[in-house]
């Protein structure tokens, strides 16, 4: 869409505001620089950069997953407020 068509009344109806007559108008050339400016990187020659999802390497930062001794029932329900048959007491949230 070339920069001299764009629509800011619709533009503003999407973004859910209500623009005066002199904003209208200011975002209306703010939005045609814009465009313009995204028009001139077209031009731009990207031939030779291979596409990517993201602008840096993503990396998985997560530990590898390694099986370890866990605490015991007991040991999990010493500090629990409330507790029976082997399982945590809590208040009821639903009525």
């Amino acid at each position: 869409m070339p920069a001299t068509e764009i629509d800011v009344n619709y533009v503003a109806h999407l973004a859910r505001l209500g623009l005066s007559p002199e904003e209208q108008q200011t975002f209306g050339s703010q939005l045609k620089q814009v465009l313009g400016y995204i028009e001139k990187l077209s031009e731009v020659d990207v031939s030779q950069v291979e596409p990517t999802a993201h602008a840096v390497p993503m990396v998985n930062v997560t530990r590898p997953d390694v099986v370890q001794p866990s605490l015991s029932n007991e040991e999990a329900l010493r500090n629990a407020p409330s507790s029976a048959n082997g399982l945590f007491i809590v208040p009821k949230i639903v009525e």
